[in-house]
């Protein structure tokens, strides 16, 4: 198990995840954790959940509150 646990949200990116001793989707299906992993957040990547950079192409811009 991991010491610690860690998602950093990215301005207009993805969530970054570190940490992770395991992660499903929403299927509950396993999925391959690594030591740090960038999660889609935009919607437009081709391999989510994993992040593609397509936020990039597509300007992606994350609500701010």
């Amino acid at each position: 198990m991991s010491e610690f646990n860690r998602i950093d949200v990215l301005d207009d990116g993805p969530l970054v995840a570190e940490g992770l001793d395991k992660l499903d989707n929403s299927k509950g299906d396993d999925l391959e954790v690594r030591k740090k992993v960038a999660l889609c957040r935009c919607g437009a990547s081709e391999n989510k959940p994993y992040c593609d950079g397509s936020h990039k192409a597509i300007s992606f811009i994350d609500e701010k509150n």
